[in-house]
């Protein structure tokens, strides 16, 4: 992505995204992008590129699998109009599969996953100027562990729809993987899975890594 003056930049994902942003609409003062990651996405583009005027807006719902995404797709992101759409997706399509073994309609399976952000993908792309991709993640270095075994399976998906689509991707696994080498999970976030200020931190400065942030600026 080639940042330029006026884009609409639209964060859309579940809590990871949501952090308590305003609702229905996480755009404006006041806490309304909420505390995490795209806050900080934010915050960087005013200070960095204050001439720009990059209007950020954050969708996230917490509790959102790609499925409850196709649901509120149209409002949330076409009627939109984004110039750049940002979509982190997958945690909880994978979570529910550990956390909720026993509650099969709400696990969200592979196949369905890969087809249902193939669709939004392949609808979405010839409205918006560019689509980014965020890989889900499990703050978990131990690969074969079996929530971070499967998580890994899905952001496989998302870089090859990436890669298929021709999609910028943002690998934010490798990002934390990085940061475990020297720092126990329990460090970054007590579930294995909502960061905090240090871990939105490495998602924040793994997609601005991706848009070419001039971080001399």
């Amino acid at each position: 992505m080639e940042l330029q003056a006026q884009q609409k930049l639209l964060f859309i994902g579940d809590s990871i995204t949501d952090c308590d942003r305003a609702k229905p609409e996480g755009e404006g003062l006041f806490g309304a992008l909420g505390t995490g990651y795209v806050s900080i996405v934010d915050a960087f583009l005013q200070a960095g590129y204050p001439e720009l005027g990059i209007r950020v807006v954050n969708k996230g719902i917490s509790g959102n699998t790609v499925r409850d995404l196709k649901q509120r797709w149209r409002t949330d992101v076409i009627e939109q109009h984004p110039d750049c759409l940002v979509v982190m997706i997958g945690i909880n399509d994978v979570w529910r599969q550990f956390d909720s073994p026993l509650m099969p309609e709400h696990h969200v399976y592979i196949e369905e996953y890969e087809q249902t952000l193939s669709q939004l993908i392949t609808e979405t792309k010839p409205l918006v100027t560019e689509i980014i991709l965020m890989t889900p993640f499990h703050i978990e270095s131990n690969q074969q562990d079996a929530m971070r075994a499967e998580m890994d399976r899905y952001g496989a998906v998302v870089k090859r729809l990436a890669a298929e689509n021709q999609l910028k991707c943002v690998d934010t696994q490798a990002a934390f993987d990085q940061v475990l080498t020297h720092l126990h999970s329990s460090a970054l976030a007590w579930d294995r899975i909502h960061p905090g200020a240090a871990g939105h931190t490495i998602l924040a400065k793994a997609f601005l890594n991706e848009v070419k942030f001039d971080w001399h600026k």
